[in-house]
């Protein structure tokens, strides 16, 4: 049996960790595994505490937030499995989710990274993943296959490749993170999950969904609340996944898209929508792109 390394991030929501954890330990079918939990820099250190109480996993903390492919990268350094399983602590599990998943990478020596069929927590019968398209590059543009849609088994037939795996749970191979190396770390929020499939395709692996195994995701169906951090970060890094993904020239239709399209419509919805201060920010989002290389670490933001 292949070791399944399960890597999870925490970051003030211990109780959704300490749920994961529970839903691990009471619906897991497969072995062996191992749990490696991050605590990225939450305001509380909650390690100690977790040491005592679970003493089958591994915890790792960080004094600062890594964003997201920061914490995983730390968990990925120490996992040993054969396949590495990256789940998001507000997920729930289901009995047959990882016996599943390792059965179709074993069986698909192709797929260097796969993701399960994903339903919202809160609408059980609802799904929030089945699959993406494909990138358009001219736009940086995709949708998500079946989203807010009730799960009829519409999709089933997808089982297959996919435009990207979901960063709420993918499965990756051991050879495929060997050869397409961690993920970036200077997205810090957005897009990290999909630059990571664009260089493991690069590396020679497919991406596929596996709609027979299935996760439950307990982020809202709502929308999101607007804040400044996630729009500098989601216009940041849509130009900065074009930039390390494509030709020049593709990166330069894209840009005259973004400048001519997608600047003047934000500016008009954060007029609209009494947020006039985003307009600094999405500017500041352009000019990091404009004097920062692609590997630059600097984020360009201040964190609190």
């Amino acid at each position: 049996m292949k070791l399944v390394s399960i890597i999870t991030v925490n970051f003030n929501h211990s109780y959704l960790t300490e749920s994961l954890l529970h839903s691990i330990a009471t619906k897991n079918s497969y072995y062996p595994i191992e749990i490696i939990v991050v605590d990225n820099g939450s305001k509380e250190n909650p390690v100690p505490a977790w040491k005592e109480k679970y003493k089958d996993v591994l915890f790792i903390r960080s004094d600062q937030n890594l964003g997201f492919a920061g914490g995983n990268n730390l968990g990925l350094k120490v996992a040993k499995g054969d396949y590495l399983f990256l789940i998001n602590n507000d997920t729930d599990i289901t009995e047959t989710l990882i016996p599943l998943m390792v059965d179709y990478m074993e069986n698909h020596p192709e797929v260097g990274a796969a993701s399960p069929k994903i339903h919202y927590f809160d609408k059980p019968e609802v799904l929030q993943y089945a699959g993406y398209t494909d990138m358009n590059y001219y736009t940086a543009r995709n949708n998500c296959i079946g989203q807010f849609e009730v799960d009829n088994g519409q999709y089933d037939n997808l089982t297959g490749p996919t435009g990207y795996a979901h960063g709420a749970a993918m499965m990756v191979r051991r050879e495929a993170l060997e050869k397409a190396g961690p993920m970036a770390e200077n997205y810090f929020l957005y897009y990290e999950e999909l630059d990571w499939c664009e260089r493991i395709r690069k590396a020679g692996y497919e991406v596929h969904r596996v709609m027979q195994a299935l996760i439950y995701h307990k982020e809202s169906m709502s929308v999101g609340q607007q804040s400044a951090l996630k729009e500098y970060f989601m216009n940041r890094n849509r130009i900065l996944f074009i930039r390390r993904n494509t030709s020049f020239l593709t990166c330069f239709i894209f840009c005259c898209y973004f400048m001519a399209v997608v600047v003047p419509r934000n500016i008009l919805q954060y007029i609209r929508t009494g947020h006039k201060e985003f307009i600094r920010i999405l500017f500041r989002s352009i000019w990091w792109n404009v004097t920062h290389k692609t590997d630059s670490g600097d984020l360009g933001y201040r964190l609190k």
